[in-house]
C-alpha cells in the first residue's frame, strides 16, 4: 500500500478542503445496524454507516438505485453496457455476492444465484438507502461479508399523498411511477407501482444491436394497529425485467472476434415476487420490544437464444425470524440487549430445458442462526455495541462469527470509532452442483468462504455542525475464497482458495449545508484488492464522487450537478490480444439537471447523464452509454 500513499494522502487533503465538505442530519438512526427494531444513532456506531435520503433521491433524479450507490465510499459498481444490463455491487474489494440486499427488512438475493441483480431495482421518489461496510454476518449471516445494502421505502406517515411522474428521453426511453399512501384510522398504508423502458444502445465494439430492458415493480406495505402495544405489518413486493443481451464470441476455430462482446438476438427474463408478514408487540411501557415474523421470496429467471428458451432457474426462500429486545437503564446510560433466532429454508432448481434428472430435481439448503448483540450508549457520546452468531448449517460446518464496535464523540465535535468483525458466504447452486453444459462442473465439497476485518477512522464535525468529514482505514483477509479452476481447459470447476484474498484502504466522506441554498457530497476511496498477491479484477482502486444541490430561497427552482471518477482498474480479457488481465482507462460521468416549480403540486425537471459524452466501458469490451437527455414531470398531492 505504501507506493500509493502520496496520492491517497493528496485525496484525503482535498477532502478536508471547504469545497468537498457536507452534512448529515445531527442524530441520523440506522435501523440496520441492530436486530432490535428502533435503530441506532449513526452519532453513537462504531461501523462505517452512510444514509441516502429521499431528498438525494429526488434531487439526483435518480432512476436505478446502484447509481445512487456510486456515490458510497467504499462501493464500486460495475454494469454491462446499458439500463437492464448485468450490474453488481462489490463493497470493499468483495466479490459481487458478499454483499447481502435487504428490501424492507426482506433478504433480495435470488437463491439459485446467491447475488441480487442490481438491474432490477428501481428507485422510488421517497425511498431511503443504508449501507453498512464491513463484515455483518454476526447480525445476518450468509453474504455479509463486504457489508448490507437496505433499500428502505417509505410509510404511509411519513410520506401521505398521491405522488406521480412521467418522464421521456434519449434511447426512446421512458419511466412512468405511481404512489398512493396516507394513514386511515389503525391502518398504514402505501402502494406505489414503476415502469421504465428504454431501447437502449449498442454495447457491441462492432455490432449496431441496441439492447433494450422494461423494467416493472409493483410494492406495498400495511400496518395494522391492533393496540397502543401490538401491531402488524405485510409488505409485498412483485418486480418483473425484461432486457436484451449480447453474446461472448467463443466460436472455434477463432475468428477475429474471439473473446469480444458481438451483436446476437439474447435476451433474459427476471420475476421476482417477495412477502413478509411479521407481529410486533411491546412490553414494560416499550422498553421490552419483540417481533415475530415470515418472510419469503419466489425468483425465476429465463434466457432465450436463437429464439428459443436456452436456459432457466428457480430460487425460493422461506425465512422466520422472532426477535427480543430489552432496553434498560436511564437517559444518560442506555443498554439494549436483544436476541434473536432466524430459520431459514432456500431451495433451488435447474429449468433449462434438456436438463438432465441430476440437474433439475430440487435441492435445498436449511440454516439455524442463533444472534445475541449488546449496546451501550452513555450520555449520547459513548456507544460500544457487540454481536455474535451461531450458525447451524445441514449442508455445511456449523459457524460462529463476531461484530465490536465502539465510538466516542468529544465535545470539540471529533469523534473517534472503530470496529472488527467477520463474516461468511456459502457456496452457491451452480458452484455446488453444476449446470448444463460439458465444460462446466459443479464442486459439492466447497466450503464456505470466511472473513476477517476491522476499521477505524476520525470524524470531525465543523460549522457549527453544518458540515462534517470522516476519515476511515479498514482491513481485511478472506479465506478459503471459491474461484474457477480451468487447468484442465475446456473443463472448469469451482475451488477454495488455499491462500489468503486481502484488502484494504482509506475512505473518506464529507456533508456540508453551505448556507440556506446549497448543499455539497463528496466520497472519496483508496482500495488495494489482492488475490494471492495479484490485483482483483473490477476492482478500482481510487472512485471518488461530488454532488452538489442547490434550491432558490423561495423554494420554486433546483439544480443540481454530480461528477463521479473510476479510476483505472483490471477487467478479464478472453480475446486473443492484449494482456490478460487487462487495464481498462479511467473514465469521468458528469450529470447535470434541474427542476421548476410550475404550480404547488406540480414541478417539471430535466437531466443530462454522461453530459461530456465520454466513451468508457465499465466491462472488458462492452460499450457504455453516451450522453442521454431526459425530461418530465412530477405531481404531488
Amino acid at each position: 500500500m505504501s507506493e500509493h500513499l502520496s496520492s491517497a494522502a493528496l485525496a484525503l487533503a482535498l477532502a478536508a478542503a471547504p469545497s468537498f465538505a457536507f452534512a448529515q442530519e445531527e442524530g441520523e438512526i440506522i435501523v440496520t445496524a441492530t436486530r432490535a427494531g428502533a435503530g441506532l444513532s449513526r452519532d453513537t456506531l462504531g461501523l462505517s454507516a452512510t444514509a441516502i435520503g429521499a431528498e438525494s433521491v429526488e434531487t439526483r433524479q435518480t432512476r436505478v438505485i446502484s447509481d445512487l450507490l456510486r456515490d458510497v465510499p467504499g462501493v464500486a459498481v460495475s454494469r454491462a453496457g446499458a439500463v437492464g444490463g448485468l450490474t453488481q455491487v462489490r463493497m470493499r474489494g468483495a466479490e459481487g455476492n458478499h454483499t447481502l440486499v435487504l428490501i424492507d427488512g426482506m433478504e433480495a438475493a435470488d437463491p439459485y444465484f446467491g447475488e441480487f441483480e442490481f438491474a432490477t431495482l428501481i428507485a422510488d421518489d421517497v425511498s431511503r438507502i443504508e449501507v453498512l461496510r464491513g463484515p455483518q454476518s454476526a447480525l445476518y449471516g450468509s453474504d455479509a461479508i463486504g457489508g448490507v445494502i437496505h433499500y428502505i421505502t417509505a410509510s404511509g406517515a411519513e410520506a401521505p399523498g398521491v405522488r406521480g411522474r412521467l418522464e421521456v428521453g434519449s434511447f426512446n426511453s421512458w419511466d412512468a411511477a405511481f404512489r398512493v399512501a396516507d394513514v386511515a384510522g389503525p391502518v398504514d398504508f402505501a402502494v406505489s407501482v414503476g415502469y421504465q423502458k428504454t431501447d437502449g444502445t449498442p454495447t457491441s465494439r462492432f455490432g449496431v444491436r441496441e439492447l433494450g430492458a422494461e423494467n416493472s415493480v409493483l410494492s406495498g406495505r400495511f400496518v395494522f394497529d391492533i393496540a397502543e402495544n401490538f401491531r402488524i405489518r405485510a409488505i409485498g413486493r412483485y418486480a418483473y425485467t425484461e432486457a436484451q443481451s449480447n453474446d461472448q464470441d467463443f466460436n472455434w476455430p477463432p475468428g477475429a472476434t474471439y473473446g469480444f462482446v458481438i451483436d446476437s438476438d439474447d435476451y433474459y427474463q427476471n420475476e421476482a415476487a417477495y412477502g413478509l408478514l411479521s407481529g410486533e408487540f411491546e412490553l414494560l411501557d416499550g422498553r421490552w420490544w419483540n417481533v415475530l415474523s415470515l418472510q419469503g421470496v419466489d425468483a425465476s429467471r429465463e434466457g432465450f437464444s436463437d429464439a428459443a428458451r436456452a436456459s432457466g432457474s428457480e430460487g425460493g426462500r422461506l425465512k422466520g425470524s422472532y426477535a427480543s429486545s430489552l432496553r434498560f437503564g436511564d437517559d444518560d446510560l442506555v443498554q439494549t440487549l436483544t436476541g434473536a433466532l432466524d430459520f431459514e429454508r432456500e431451495t433451488f432448481r435447474t429449468t433449462s430445458p434438456f436438463t438432465p434428472a441430476e440437474f433439475a430435481s430440487e435441492r435445498r439448503i436449511e440454516n439455524t442462526g442463533y444472534v445475541a448483540q449488546y449496546q451501550l450508549v452513555a450520555q449520547g457520546r459513548l456507544g460500544i455495541g457487540a454481536a455474535y452468531r451461531f450458525d447451524a448449517n445441514d449442508r455445511f460446518d456449523d459457524a460462529d462469527t463476531y461484530q465490536v464496535n465502539a465510538s466516542y464523540l468529544f465535545g470539540s465535535g471529533t469523534r473517534v470509532h472503530a470496529a472488527a468483525g467477520s463474516g461468511i458466504k456459502n457456496p452457491g447452486y451452480s458452484e455446488l452442483y453444476g449446470f448444463v453444459g460439458a465444460t462446466y462442473v459443479g464442486n459439492p465439497n466447497l466450503t464456505p468462504e470466511k472473513s476477517d476485518g476491522w476499521e477505524a477512522g476520525v470524524e470531525q464535525r465543523f460549522w457549527d455542525g453544518r458540515g462534517r468529514i470522516d476519515v476511515t482505514y479498514f482491513s481485511a483477509a478472506l479465506e478459503d475464497e471459491i474461484t474457477l479452476d480451468c487447468s484442465a481447459y475446456p473443463l472448469c470447476t469451482p475451488i477454495n482458495l488455499g491462500t489468503e484474498s486481502e484488502r484494504e484502504g482509506v475512505e473518506v466522506s464529507a456533508e456540508a449545508s453551505l448556507g440556506e441554498q446549497w448543499r455539497l457530497s463528496a466520497s472519496y476511496t483508496y482500495l488495494d484488492a489482492t488475490q494471492d498477491g495479484a490485483e482483483e479484477v473490477r476492482r478500482p482502486p481510487r472512485i471518488g464522487s461530488v454532488n452538489l444541490a442547490w434550491r432558490s430561497l423561495s423554494d420554486r427552482f433546483g439544480a443540481f450537478a454530480t461528477v463521479r471518477y473510476n479510476g483505472k482498474m483490471l477487467d478479464n480479457n478472453f480475446t486473443l490480444s492484449g494482456p490478460y488481465p487487462i487495464e481498462l482507462p479511467a473514465f469521468t460521468l458528469v450529470n447535470v439537471g434541474g427542476d421548476v416549480r410550475l404550480t404547488e403540486k406540480l414541478d417539471l425537471y430535466g437531466r443530462v447523464e454522461n453530459a461530456l459524452d465520454e466513451t468508457y466501458e465499465e466491462i472488458y469490451t462492452t460499450r457504455a452509454p453516451g450522453r442521454a437527455v431526459y425530461v418530465g414531470l412530477r405531481a404531488g398531492f
